[in-house]
């Protein structure tokens, strides 16, 4: 084949650059392999999954504008502006490649090398997949001066695609309706789920336009809730983003991109004064939080830089220990996104980067940079090794404090702290412990629980707050000691001193236990934050949960009920023909041990709402916003979310 057709077969997206791979008998009989789960992460994703193809069009050059609407009854709208999936006869199929890409899970340009160099989703399932799990899906491509449009009731099509008018426009939108009888827990999506996902987007996707619409809220001006995401830097503005409420040690963001071994890497990173290290890594726009070989090729590459560096200025001469690979991370913002034509992922959720020659690529671009910066900017460099330094000197005092943790799990009796009342279960699965807000409280908690395989432990007050301590003074806070032992977790190795080693957990379920009041939302917030920053593969392995005390008891008569907000209690009030009582529970002191248990601790009636983490680098933005010391974007995020969140300013 000459140069010449080669070139034109690249760029000549058609209905033959559609593969199909396998059936989709299996995706609604077996949704969770396909999407991961069918609750609210698996509907979201949904999404993730049209908007991918989306993005995919765009990282090949021929998108530049991508716009989602959540509509009315809650399905989605997503619309580019890019070629249009071909509605040509595919050769093999013998239907429109349109029909081929909706109907037939594996079936993508992305398959095919000369269509698509890299591409994010799931690697193929796609669209076809979105399309199975939806009650109707409508696909309307505009390309070649025609509107083309086919629609489908559980991933089957219900007429040929035809076309249904002429355009000058070009590019798909996709309209879906999940399968409810699939979600069966909710087919309602979260705005802010899918805006903070798409922001993700553009910051790794710089140049593209991406919009999000709320069709079922207005604004003040009765306008649609709605949010415009461009970002023209990319990974600098997204650290910069990410950053905006701690202090800035660096002048400015340092950053690079460029392609190593063929290896598209781009990077972004920035010195701040928190005490805490914070790498968000992507493949293809896929958020790796298991990390990979990007992560420990940004790792050593850093390391080794710094390290010659702090070594060849003479700073590290009277320190009297070493410097450790930690000592060079705390206080850093940084961002590693690479683009691989094959990925391999590993781990348990597969998010893990396998390919051994990323981790080359990009320890070697980061090597160059930072050399670069160091020299061009030696007040940075004099400013960032001093921090290493303190960061070490801090360590060292951490490691010591957390032996007397160590140390105290093994020499107390049972290993566990004396306000502990533990339960007589000793499988960790079903077991679980309650972190409860005041002596009072955990008292009544105490006498309502089920010993068998309840446990409580009582917290005193509010807990140290992580994000402004040093290491070492949260190893010596006696409720956090307590937290550690009772858990029965230890932190830290030779290799890693932050590795958290969770094979002696005690309890498979830790719940959150405070009360429904301004000061109970800042006590939780305040040991989430703990777990978020020292143990976050607990709330990565599900194990955290928060209690939802009720707020009021309605009595008439012999008949009671409890509310848990203000609608329910009018709710209930107007059912019992408006004159009933009520009651308002200022905490959970005031509950005796037996509404305590059937309200908020007996599994057969009581809610708890499990931690989780959808974005990595929302969540840490978010904890730092709320815990660090810039009063006024906690107070915007507070009125903003008013309703849902009492965290005190």
């Amino acid at each position: 084949m000459s140069e010449e057709n080669k070139e034109e077969k690249k760029h000549n997206y058609s209905a033959d650059s559609i593969q199909a791979l396998e059936g989709m008998e299996h995706v609604r009989m077996r949704p969770s392999m396909y999407i991961g789960d069918v609750g609210v992460r698996g509907l979201h994703h949904l999404v993730y999954e049209v908007v991918d193809n989306s993005i995919d069009e765009a990282m090949a050059g021929y998108c530049d504008a991508i716009d989602v609407w959540i509509n009315e009854d809650n399905s989605i709208t997503v619309r580019d502006n890019g070629r249009g999936i071909p509605v040509g006869i595919h050769k093999k199929e013998g239907v429109s490649a349109l029909e081929v890409v909706m109907t037939k899970i594996g079936a993508g340009g992305k398959f095919d090398k000369d269509s698509y160099k890299v591409s994010g989703g799931l690697h193929g399932v796609g669209v076809s997949c979105v399309n199975a799990l939806s009650n109707h899906l409508k696909a309307t491509v505009f390309k070649d001066g025609k509107i083309w449009e086919q629609e489908y009731e559980k991933g089957k099509t219900l007429y040929p695609v035809k076309a249904v008018g002429d355009t000058d426009d070009n590019g798909t939108e996709v309209t879906f309706t999940p399968d409810n009888t699939i979600f069966s827990q909710t087919t309602e999506y979260n705005y802010d789920t899918l805006a903070t996902r798409l922001r993700e987007l553009s910051f790794l996707n710089k140049g593209i336009k991406i919009s999000i619409t709320d069709k079922r809220n207005k604004d003040e001006k009765g306008e649609f809730v709605r949010e415009d995401f461009h970002s023209t830097e990319g990974l600098p503005e997204f650290v910069r983003y990410l950053d905006s409420t701690r202090e800035q040690l660096t002048a400015g963001v340092i950053a690079m991109e460029g392609e190593k071994n063929g290896i598209p890497v781009e990077v972004a990173m920035v010195y701040n004064t928190s005490y805490t290290e914070n790498l968000h890594s992507y493949v293809n726009n896929i958020n790796t939080h298991e990390g990979g070989t990007h992560l420990s090729g940004f790792r050593r590459g850093l390391t080794h830089t710094l390290k010659k560096y702090a070594d060849n200025s003479g700073m590290l001469d009277k320190l009297k220990f070493d410097i450790a690979g930690d000592d060079f991370r705390e206080g850093l913002t940084a961002i590693v996104s690479v683009k691989v034509a094959e990925p391999q992922f590993e781990g348990q959720t597969k998010t893990k980067l396998g390919n051994r020659e990323v981790s080359s690529a990009v320890s070697q671009a980061v090597s160059e940079m930072l050399t670069d910066y160091l020299e061009e900017n030696p007040n940075d460099a004099k400013t960032i090794v001093q921090k290493v330094i303190l960061a070490a000197q801090a360590r060292h005092a951490a490691t010591k404090a957390r032996e007397m943790v160590q140390r105290k799990t093994v020499m107390s009796i049972g290993g566990l702290p004396g306000k502990l009342s533990d339960c007589s279960e000793t499988d960790p699965a079903q077991c679980e412990i309650f972190l409860v807000e005041g002596d009072s409280a955990g008292g009544t908690a105490k006498m309502g629980r089920n010993r068998m395989f309840q446990a409580i432990l009582p917290l005193r007050g509010k807990i140290l707050n992580v994000e402004k301590a040093m290491q070492h003074k949260v190893f010596e806070n006696e409720e956090i000691k307590n937290m550690f032992t009772a858990l029965g977790v230890t932190i830290g190795t030779e290799e890693d001193s932050k590795a958290l080693n969770l094979s002696k957990l005690r309890y498979h379920k830790v719940v959150i236990m405070c009360d429904a009041d301004v000061d109970g939302s800042h006590i939780e917030t305040l040991i989430l934050t703990f777990f978020f920053r020292y143990m976050r593969e607990l709330i990565e392995n599900g194990h955290i949960y928060i209690a939802t005390p009720p707020l009021y008891l309605v009595k008439k008569g012999q008949k009671k009920e409890y509310a848990w907000n203000d609608d329910q209690r009018d709710m209930i009030n107007q059912n019992m023909g408006g004159t009933a009582t009520i009651q308002r529970y200022k905490g959970l002191g005031e509950m005796n041990a037996e509404q305590l248990w059937e309200t908020t601790m007996n599994p057969e009636f009581r809610t708890l709402r499990q931690v989780t983490i959808d974005s990595g680098s929302e969540a840490d933005r978010i904890f730092s916003m709320l815990m660090g010391d810039e009063v006024p974007p906690r107070r915007e995020f507070i009125e903003k979310n008013a309703k849902y969140a009492n965290i005190d300013a």
